[in-house]
């Protein structure tokens, strides 16, 4: 039985070689057992081994879309049976972590832990995300509502008890900005949240500590690359209405 230290080294290893499924396997342990805070560094490596496993099936989903749709007979089956096996398999990793996030992780997070709080509320919203991504229309709006609703909950946190130029601030309204871009296809809405969260944090730019100004950065330069993205997006469907 390895113990908390260990289970660490594990999936850190399992990242640096890109075995996922090891990843998330260590640090579901660690989760079950340990049913204690989570330091930074271990918060981290939960988010990344569902998200890396997660994105690679959302990734496999999405290649095999025009296989679907320009296959024929008995090809077109085989690509839809291959594309439903994988759905499968996003949904239950995603499923998995909801569960952890929801009777362990959020159950037992002090509730002066606002930084936990947020970051496990923004794993909710991009879970829900994931599978709204891949649901049919009958469950879809169900699965968005509650991505908003866990992202709203983490802004919430995060605009109360951290500044504008937190990276985890930044980074729930990155990826509640997403949500309305790919999931919703309102680039309007996904415009306007990414860009409140990006002038909110240049405004005190001087408060950004040594701490986190590699990663704030980053995401900032994210934001600034989708703003202009989702801008120019709305600009051509303007355009074209008007020819």
């Amino acid at each position: 039985m390895l113990n908390r230290n260990q289970l660490v080294q594990a999936a850190q290893l399992a990242e640096q070689c890109g075995r996922y499924k090891d990843m998330v396997s260590a640090m579901k342990q660690l989760v079950m057992e340990e049913k204690k805070t989570l330091t930074h560094k271990e918060k981290t490596l939960l988010s990344e081994a569902y998200k890396f496993l997660i994105q690679e099936c959302c990734c496999s989903w999405r290649k095999l879309k025009h296989s679907v749709e320009q296959g024929v007979g008995k090809q077109k089956e085989q690509a839809q049976v291959y594309r439903d096996s994988i759905k499968e398999e996003l949904e239950a990793q995603c499923w998995e972590i909801l569960s952890l996030l929801d009777h362990v992780l959020l159950k037992h997070c002090d509730e002066a832990d606002y930084e936990s709080q947020a970051f496990y509320l923004k794993m909710k919203g991009d879970n829900y995300r994931y599978l709204a991504e891949v649901a049919l229309p009958a469950v879809k709006d169900t699965l968005v509502k509650s991505a908003e609703k866990a992202y709203t909950e983490a802004q919430e946190i995060t605009q109360w008890h951290m500044e504008p130029t937190h990276p985890l601030a930044l980074a729930v309204a990155l990826n509640f900005a997403i949500l309305y871009y790919e999931v919703l296809n309102n680039p309007q809405q996904a415009t306007k949240l990414a860009k409140s969260a990006f002038d909110k944090a240049i405004d005190v730019l001087e408060t950004l500590s040594l701490e986190f100004y590699k990663e704030s950065t980053v995401i900032l330069q994210h934001l600034r690359d989708n703003i202009v993205q989702w801008t120019g997006v709305q600009q051509q469907e303007g355009e074209r209405e008007e020819s």
